[in-house]
């Protein structure tokens, strides 16, 4: 069965990402778009360096070209916001990524984009849904799943290879200030975590003029043996990096390249919220652009106090970057972003993009002169430090009925020790305390695990709140 989650549809390969769920997708999402008369308009596929990945993007284009849709093949490994530029740029109703993008190497999956570029809504997901379960129904109205021979459908005009990485780094060096970049030599230290993002970025970076060092770049399908996510964990190594090669900033992706971690001059990891936060406040300040900010519900609050000071907004969302991208539409928000290390700016994507904000990133450092470390320090300054503790817990399969009802059910809570302001069911259960703070807990939409995560202006009341409310579910 194919269910999507907050980050497109992911399963262990072998198990769930099989050929026959590739086929079986990839037909749903055929059928969608011929009852939408949209399939002669095409779709654009990508793919990632995960175990199958490439072939899986050609079997989907072999049942679209079956079905006399027109697949155009990115023909080499490419971050996901590629993909989603393609789609927006061309005017595609769709666009396939083959990934499961931070999941651990024994995962694949697909993420659905739709027109204008953005992450595929419950909408669409659920139809893809729908269409995937009468197509395996066995039933007599039931379609075929229809494949052709790749050849043949290339032969045929049905299956294009195309490579459009040039077009989607110029637009990214249109938007940033090459000239500021150039002028300021800067020396950054780059860890794509054996994912895709090393051409891209260090093009971007070369071209700009800086002097880039490189770890973990060759082509690993188990990712070192670790989790492909930019996370404290993960960051040791290119920490020394920076410290051992005086460089002025270390930037990492995930396996994919939607999403990124940053380690300052010093060495220290910042968080994706710390990320978000210097990033909201550079454009707002820096670059002038008015607006607000938008955020998912584990997201920091810092970033209310920086849109209020500016006299602007910042709006709280249900995770999953679909709901970023909309309501960052709705508002005209500068950026959106969330705790996992996604985000995107006004006028770029709808979706994610790390390569993008490493680019930025690299503006900011130049533009203002300053080191990152000062940079955030005056920040944190200016508006007070939070503290967040993260945190993912497995459970066995049959405890999750339980564990809903009664977080989500039964809307019980732990008793805590902080006075509680309000309480909202929009997302999981977020707490919020009158003192600013915290605390959310939620299934995740992309693997087996509760998250429980809490934001206090004092770091031992942050872990007090998780420990409190782990207890409470016995977890």
């Amino acid at each position: 069965m194919i269910h999507f989650g907050t980050g497109g549809w992911r399963a262990i390969i072998g198990d769930g990402f099989t050929k026959a769920n590739i086929r079986l997708l990839a037909a749903a999402l055929a059928e969608k778009m011929k009852e939408e008369g949209v399939a002669t308009r095409g779709i654009v596929i990508g793919y990632d360096r995960r175990f199958l990945s490439k072939e899986a993007m050609q079997w989907a284009g072999e049942v679209f070209a079956a079905e006399g849709i027109k697949a155009l093949l990115i023909n080499k490994s490419c971050p996901t916001p590629v993909v989603m530029y393609y789609v927006k740029e061309n005017g595609l109703p769709y666009g396939m990524m083959i990934t499961a993008s931070h999941n651990p190497a024994l995962y694949n999956g697909i993420k659905v984009f739709t027109e204008g570029g953005r992450d595929a809504d419950l909408n669409v997901t659920s139809d893809i849904e729908r269409y995937a379960a009468k197509l395996e129904s066995g039933l007599p109205e039931a379609p075929e799943i229809r494949s052709m021979y790749y050849q043949d459908a290339k032969d045929m005009g049905l299956i294009k290879e195309i490579c459009p990485l040039n077009e989607y780094l110029d637009s990214i060096l249109e938007m940033v200030d090459v000239r500021k970049i150039r002028d300021a030599s800067l020396h950054i230290a780059l860890d794509p975590m054996y994912g895709v993002s090393e051409t891209s970025i260090k093009t971007i970076f070369l071209t700009c003029r800086s002097e880039v060092e490189s770890i973990h770049s060759r082509h690993d399908t188990l990712f070192g043996g670790k989790l492909p996510a930019p996370n404290r964990e993960a960051m040791g190594e290119l920490s020394r990096v920076v410290l051992d090669k005086k460089c002025d900033i270390g930037i990492a992706t995930d396996g994919d390249a939607d999403r990124i971690g940053v380690v300052d001059d010093t060495g220290r990891y910042l968080t994706p919220n710390d990320i978000m936060a210097v990033l909201y406040y550079y454009l707002r300040k820096y670059k002038g652009m008015r607006g607000g900010v938008v955020r998912n519900l584990c997201t920091t609050h810092l970033l209310d106090r920086i849109a209020e000071s500016f006299h602007e907004t910042c709006y709280e969302v249900p995770v999953g970057f679909k709901y970023i991208s909309a309501k960052m539409e709705e508002t005209d928000a500068v950026l959106g972003g969330e705790s996992s290390g996604g985000l995107t700016v006004r006028g770029h994507i709808k979706g994610k993009d790390g390569v993008y904000a490493a680019a930025l990133l690299a503006e900011m450092l130049a533009v203002t002169g300053m080191k990152l470390s000062d940079f955030y320090d005056g920040i944190r300054r200016e508006y007070g430090a939070y503290y967040m503790s993260e945190n993912n817990f497995s459970f066995r399969p049959e405890r999750k009925e339980e564990l809903f009802t009664r977080i989500i059910g039964d809307r019980g809570i732990p008793e805590l020790p902080y006075a509680i302001d309000h309480v909202s069911y929009m997302d999981g259960c977020k707490i919020f305390f009158k003192n600013g703070g915290w605390v959310s807990c939620r299934f995740s939409g992309t693997e087996p695990l509760l998250r429980l995560f809490a934001e206090m202006p004092e770091k031992e009341d942050a872990e007090t709140i998780c420990r409190i409310y782990r207890d409470y579910l016995g977890i």
